[in-house]
């Protein structure tokens, strides 16, 4: 990356880039709502591998593109900057989850499989 004119930071064309990945998160298992699983990420994959500290034990990389996790509206607009910018891109769609419906009265059931019990 190099500072333009301007004093924002850009993409190098010839510079040596990682495949950045693009995909929707998934819904947090520790709770039910679905905050933060509207948007598209966009995120790199490493380069580097992780290295263990040996005096405290801390995990460090020397690949600061990790670090670096953007969002967007939607999966167009991330393919768009990613095109725009010269990034190598893959994106990984998400999988919609199986709903089972069951009203509450299935719970008290004659035909349950398991009779209900205090």
């Amino acid at each position: 990356m190099y500072a333009n004119h301007k004093g924002r930071r850009a993409f190098r064309k010839g510079a040596a880039m990682t495949t950045a990945r693009i995909y929707k998160p998934a819904k947090t298992a520790m709770q039910s709502g679905t905050a933060k699983t509207k948007s598209w990420v966009l995120d790199f994959e490493e380069t580097a591998p992780k290295e263990v500290e040996p005096l405290m034990g801390w995990t460090s990389s020397a690949d600061t593109q990790q670090q670096v996790r953007l969002r967007f509206a939607s999966k167009e607009e991330a393919i768009a900057y990613c095109e725009h910018h010269g990034i190598a891109y893959r994106v990984f769609d998400p999988n919609q989850p199986k709903r089972r419906i069951m009203a509450y009265a299935d719970n008290f059931a004659f035909s349950r499989r398991t009779p209900w019990t205090h």
